[in-house]
């Protein structure tokens, strides 16, 4: 297991076209979460999510692998909730000592025609391309911006 050094730390900041509770609601709805937050090459169902959205509420959430069927469970516990600007949690990877987790912060700041969606990993490095961390967080968010602008656009919403 690896252990955690929280004296490291990287930050990715996303553009997503929706404002900031369409990014927070997508942080915290459930079925929202289910549709990008997973890990590459995976899926997450929906009805094996769980998720109580407030301090010292925890949250759990199954990747299950595209072609192998693989599972990976993750989870953490919720340390602020400041709707809808920050969301400040512990993540909990399989290879990680559960009784020293990472610490994830979501900033949500409104622009003009959008939001900035800033996270930052307390506990590792990271930087473009290094295969870990960094590039499963990084798609992640690509997949919410993804998500949120889909919803944005869909008149039903």
């Amino acid at each position: 297991m690896q252990d955690t050094d929280m004296t490291q730390r990287f930050t990715i900041t996303h553009y997503v076209p929706g404002t900031p509770r369409q990014a927070w609601d997508a942080w915290t709805n459930p079925a929202a979460i289910a549709q990008w937050w997973h890990l590459p090459q995976t899926t997450t169902p929906v009805h094996e999510l769980e998720y109580d959205v407030r301090v010292g509420g925890a949250y759990i959430y199954t990747s299950v692998h595209d072609d192998t069927g693989e599972r990976t469970v993750s989870g953490g516990v919720f340390h602020e909730v400041l709707p809808p600007r920050r969301l400040v949690f512990t993540w909990g990877a399989p290879e990680l000592r559960r009784d020293n987790l990472p610490l994830v912060t979501i900033e949500i700041d409104e622009t003009s025609d959008g939001s900035y969606v800033e996270l930052t990993l307390e506990g590792f490095s990271g930087e473009p391309g290094d295969g870990a961390f960094y590039d499963t967080w990084d798609q992640a968010l690509i997949r919410l911006k993804d998500y949120v602008a889909a919803q944005h656009h869909d008149p039903a919403q």
